[in-house]
């Protein structure tokens, strides 16, 4: 894999942009505090943050899964639909394939061209593209139960990118997985986003991850969950086995963790 990370970035207007986005839940907990974040296009982004901070909720309420509270989502330069959601332009990664067992590789991929209605013959040469991005189109017969973890995670990223979407969203997708995996599909991430040219809001618990992926990183606050620091790292920077092992890696590693400390502990860190 041979990577350079700002080869398709843009100086357009927004995908989107958070402005002042608080969330308060129905028990009472004030899950998001003013949240204002702005995606270009082509950007890959990256939400850090301990546990609790909100991550997972800014995610659900860009996907139109959950509404804020208060504030408001801009989409300057996309379709939205009646309801105020982007028509088709995004798509979720969740921390687990949730694939449907009964079907195969190439009808799991397949579905959410189903659900817009759209023929399975019609549908073959995307989704067999899907396939081929993420190398499964060997086992496009396959079922789930035939597969690795890391293997379903591949099919759940196909199945996202389908739909040819402007934006992905991944929430935590190979938290589960073992190190060689995770960096197996941190790579193959890359690439696809690379020849895709999509954006991606990222979330993750792992300095050296975010670090890897991002061309900006969002550090987060826990408890209510605001914003404490937003950065570009390694802008130009081509990731492959050599810059896990550089120093301009350790020294963003460095950054991010510093910055992390900082969000959890305060000025004083641990």
């Amino acid at each position: 894999m041979n990577t350079a990370v700002d080869t398709h970035i843009q100086p357009t207007r927004p995908l989107l942009a958070m402005r002042s986005v608080s969330k308060l839940f129905s028990n009472g907990t004030q899950a998001l505090t003013d949240v204002s974040l702005t995606v270009r296009p082509g950007e890959f982004v990256s939400l850090l943050g301990p546990s609790g901070c909100g991550k997972s909720t800014a995610l659900r309420i860009i996907a139109g899964l959950g509404g804020a509270s208060s504030g408001s989502i801009d989409w300057p330069s996309t379709r939205i639909n009646p309801n105020g959601k982007p028509e088709s332009d995004i798509s979720f990664v969740f921390q687990e394939p949730t694939l449907l067992p009964w079907r195969n590789v190439f009808d799991n991929v397949y579905l959410p061209l189903q659900l817009k209605g759209q023929s399975r013959t019609s549908a073959s040469r995307l989704v067999e593209d899907a396939l081929k991005t993420v190398g499964l189109t060997e086992f496009r017969k396959a079922f789930p139960r035939e597969l690795s973890g890391g293997m379903k995670m591949r099919v759940s990223i196909a199945r996202a990118m389908v739909t040819r979407p402007k934006l992905l969203l991944m929430d935590e997708p190979f938290a589960a997985l073992d190190e060689i995996t995770r960096q197996k599909l941190n790579d193959d991430v890359l690439t696809l986003w690379a020849e895709t040219g999509v954006s991606v809001v990222f979330v993750t618990h792992s300095v050296f991850e975010s670090a890897y992926l991002s061309t900006r990183i969002v550090v987060m606050k826990a408890r209510p969950g605001r914003i404490h620091e937003d950065f570009e790292v390694n802008q130009g920077a081509v990731r492959d086995e050599e810059f896990r092992t550089s120093e301009s890696y350790r020294m963003t590693c460095e950054r991010v963790s510093h910055s992390l400390s900082q969000a959890m502990y305060g000025e004083g860190g641990h």
